[in-house]
């Protein structure tokens, strides 16, 4: 590869840090949410992967099964949080063209 490819592939791996660097912002600002138990428990989280809110219908609040309501918790939680990363992965997929590029993330 002569020198004038390397600075072009150079100035393209900046231009797409850069674009990824203004992406990350924008996700961490976006939210998704989950909820489990038909709607008993739903959760926000942003593109940080940070739990933002969690909301539980007081119906399902049984003071005989803190169990099943710490499971529905769970389940929000983590459908949740494998919802902000797939939204994050799909998005940074878009800019990098699905190429793995090593240090990028």
């Amino acid at each position: 590869m002569g020198m004038g490819n390397m600075n072009k592939m150079m100035k393209q791996v900046q231009k797409m840090q850069a674009q990824m660097a203004k992406l990350q912002e924008e996700l961490e600002e976006r939210v998704v949410e989950a909820s489990a138990g038909g709607e008993a428990v739903t959760v926000k989280v942003n593109g940080k992967q940070e739990v933002l809110e969690i909301k539980i219908d007081p119906d399902v609040v049984d003071p005989d099964d803190v169990e099943m309501l710490e499971d529905l918790v769970l389940a929000a939680v983590n459908e949740a949080l494998r919802s902000a990363q797939e939204m994050v992965a799909s998005e940074m997929g878009k800019i990098t063209g699905g190429m793995n590029i090593p240090g990028l993330f």
